[in-house]
């Protein structure tokens, strides 16, 4: 496995953790009763240990790796001289600093009380997340339309991750229906988060559009080029997922109101679906990201 390779798979694991955190714990903070989401943050605790661990290894990792994709391979991985080469006289480099910094405005999350290490969690990652539009396409256009792009970047991954990392409490949320002393609880988290959905989609879709127009200046229609390719294929798979959350929201929500355990059932794969969707789409980013938009 080449470096650049490697990359690929780290910029993956770091975009999962990260819009983890980011949703989910945004979500449990913002919009889900107090009781509920300590409930949920207890269950969520390991997951929420891991995340933060996965997204400081995958930020530190991520300058050796940029340094060997840049240079003649592991050897320059692994070449101090290269790797500060690439910190203090690269764009790249330099917008790493700013995320090394903001990863470790996590580290608080691993040991404060649940209801703090909840909000401390959400804000560092949605910092980080947005630390992201400072290096890849955005950053290589100068100017008032540069700063655009990257606001306009901000904006698509904090949506994008409000939406697929809020998931997996979702899907937590979901069983508790079934426990009388938690169901009006569960209730109401679950109509906030279909409202907020309904905003981040939105927000995904638009900021996707203009992402699209900014860096290409037209939909992606050449499948011989890999750029493209790939993102025509991530614009299909949010298609996807956008199509899964309407039946969810419009189908099987309802439903519920004569038949509940079944539509309680069809959402909770449905949500699943969505995940395992939202992966396959942050893995086409952390790929398609490296390569020239041609």
């Amino acid at each position: 496995m080449e470096p650049a390779t490697a990359l690929i798979f780290c910029r993956l694991v770091h975009y999962a953790s990260t819009m983890f955190l980011w949703g989910a714990f945004a979500y449990l903070t913002l919009l889900v009763p107090k009781t509920l989401a300590l409930d949920t943050g207890r269950r969520l605790h390991a997951a929420r240990v891991a995340a933060i661990l996965l997204a400081l290894t995958s930020t530190f990792l991520a300058l050796p790796l940029q340094a060997g994709a840049i240079g003649q391979g592991w050897s320059d991985a692994a070449n101090l001289t290269t790797i500060r080469d690439v910190l203090f006289e690269t764009s790249v480099g330099h917008s790493w600093l700013f995320q090394a910094a903001t990863a470790l405005l996590l580290i608080p999350a691993l040991f404060l009380p649940v209801h703090k290490a909840h909000a401390v969690a959400a804000a560092a990652s949605g910092l980080l997340l947005m630390s992201l539009a400072l290096t890849g396409h955005a950053a290589m256009q100068e100017g008032w339309a540069g700063v655009a792009h990257q606001i306009n970047d901000m904006a698509h991954v904090l949506a994008g991750g409000a939406w697929i990392g809020a998931l997996v409490p979702v899907m937590l949320v979901l069983g508790k229906l079934y426990q009388p002393t938690l169901h009006a609880s569960a209730q109401l988290a679950l109509m906030r988060f279909s409202t907020a959905g309904h905003i981040a989609v939105a927000l995904v879709i638009a900021s996707g559009i203009v992402n699209t127009l900014l860096i290409l200046g037209h939909i992606p229609a050449d499948l011989s080029s890999p750029y493209q390719f790939l993102l025509l294929t991530k614009i299909v798979l949010v298609i996807l997922l956008t199509a899964l959350a309407i039946i969810n929201r419009y189908v099987f929500v309802p439903r519920m109101r004569f038949d509940e355990a079944s539509a309680v059932q069809a959402i909770w794969y449905g949500t699943l679906v969505e995940i395992v969707l939202g992966i396959a789409v942050l893995g086409l980013v952390a790929w398609f990201g490296m390569l020239e938009p041609a």
